[in-house]
């Protein structure tokens, strides 16, 4: 396959998981927090030094390609291992050993523990009786961690405490461990969690979602209403996944994409004030993924309405993070660009354009490594950006007039 042969397929801008294939034999599966920018960057020059010549051959080799687009990314991290699980893709195989992969265990208890496992772990020193279910390869360890702490907060589960010791552990009074330790559930109703998580770690998202709202109908009829507000609770939780951290390891481990994105703020003395995302992909303008924000908090703040449009982007989880992020604007716009994304845990690269009197690019400040790379690109998106925000800013003023 070339990269030619991509325009044939009309990948989503989504997260999901990818399947490279020769004929019908499948050779790699993969997961992508967007499945358009990670296939393309199979395909991109410098694949060789992210992922080495082996992933060049299966890109090289492969005939065809199939996706399933997911609605988050922990949910394409689930179905990524259940597939590999199922198919033992030989790109997937023998890139490791069973040793090296993780997987998650549920163990053969009244009050099953849920563990993250190394496969040498689980093949050397685990009594096969001690295990009720077992989930995964899992490829990556890091993005898996973090997974399971998400997962937790929607359904509580026991990893280390002891039964019915009459004692809260520290994780039940976080509210991770649903009361095992301290007697406030029964075995039925942590049966139920397990049974939940047992869907999840399968990829069945949709069965689960359907079958818990099936569910939440059904207490809401007895006038349990306790019960269904926290059947409520797990399905908005579902539905609404910020997995804003799976985000960031996704781009880090992707090796590839230059998307840049660029952000400007237009007003007039305070008024109409609006800001805009630019989006440049591997050099072009994708026009596709702009983005329009109608500033509510600072409307006469340049800084302020930055920050605020900067923090309403970064709610959007199903768009893919950039490579760097361009601000039109000095010191002050870059440090608050980088408070706005190390609140949320990224480490993005921020670039400011400072302008001359005539509103000319003068200079670039901000990450050094990301000027020398995408001074052209990070030009563009400033350009397009403010074009984009003053546009826009001038049919609002017309329609307010008119």
């Amino acid at each position: 396959m070339t990269k030619a042969d991509l325009e044939k397929f009309k990948l989503p801008d989504a997260p999901g998981v990818y399947l490279f294939k020769k004929g019908r034999k499948i050779l790699y599966i993969g997961k992508a927090a967007s499945l358009k920018d990670r296939v393309r960057s199979y395909f991109a020059s410098d694949l060789v030094e992210g992922r080495g010549n082996r992933i060049v051959g299966m890109a090289a080799e492969a005939s065809a390609l199939s996706w399933h687009e997911t609605t988050s990314v922990l949910e394409a991290l689930m179905l990524e291992a259940e597939l590999i699980k199922r198919y033992q893709p030989p790109y997937n195989v023998d890139e490791k050993d069973n040793k090296s992969w993780n997987y998650v265990v549920i163990t053969k208890e009244d009050f099953p523990r849920i563990l993250l496992v190394r496969g040498r772990e689980l093949f050397q020193g685990w009594n096969k009786a001690d295990i009720k279910h077992r989930f995964g390869p899992f490829p990556h360890g890091g993005q898996l961690q973090e997974a399971l702490r998400m997962v937790r907060r929607i359904f509580p589960f026991r990893d280390k405490c002891t039964p019915l010791s009459g004692k809260p552990c520290f994780n039940k009074q976080l509210g991770l461990c649903p009361g095992v330790c301290s007697n406030e559930t029964n075995k039925e109703e942590y049966a139920e969690t397990i049974r939940n998580l047992k869907e999840l770690f399968s990829g069945n998202f949709k069965g689960l979602k359907r079958r818990l709202a099936r569910e939440m109908k059904g207490a809401a009829k007895r006038e349990d209403f306790e019960h269904a507000e926290k059947l409520r609770r797990q399905v908005s939780a579902l539905e609404h996944i910020r997995d804003v951290s799976l985000l960031k390891n996704e781009r880090v481990s992707s090796g590839g994409g230059t998307r840049i994105e660029a952000f400007d703020v237009a007003h007039t003395s305070g008024t109409e004030t609006v800001a805009v995302m630019t989006v440049v992909d591997n050099g072009q303008a994708a026009k596709a993924a702009y983005r329009k924000f109608k500033i509510r908090t600072a409307a006469n703040d340049d800084v302020g309405s930055l920050k605020e449009a900067l923090s309403r982007r970064l709610d959007h989880s199903e768009w893919p993070l950039p490579k760097v992020i361009v601000v039109d604007g000095g010191k002050g716009q870059v440090r608050t660009a980088e408070k706005v994304l190390g609140g949320v845990g990224l480490a993005i690269p921020v670039v400011g354009v400072v302008k001359d009197e005539f509103h000319r690019p003068s200079r670039l400040i901000g990450n050094e490594r990301s000027i020398q790379a995408y001074e052209r690109d990070i030009l563009l998106a400033n350009n397009e950006a403010h074009r984009f925000a003053i546009s826009w800013h001038r049919k609002r003023r017309q329609r307010k007039m008119l």
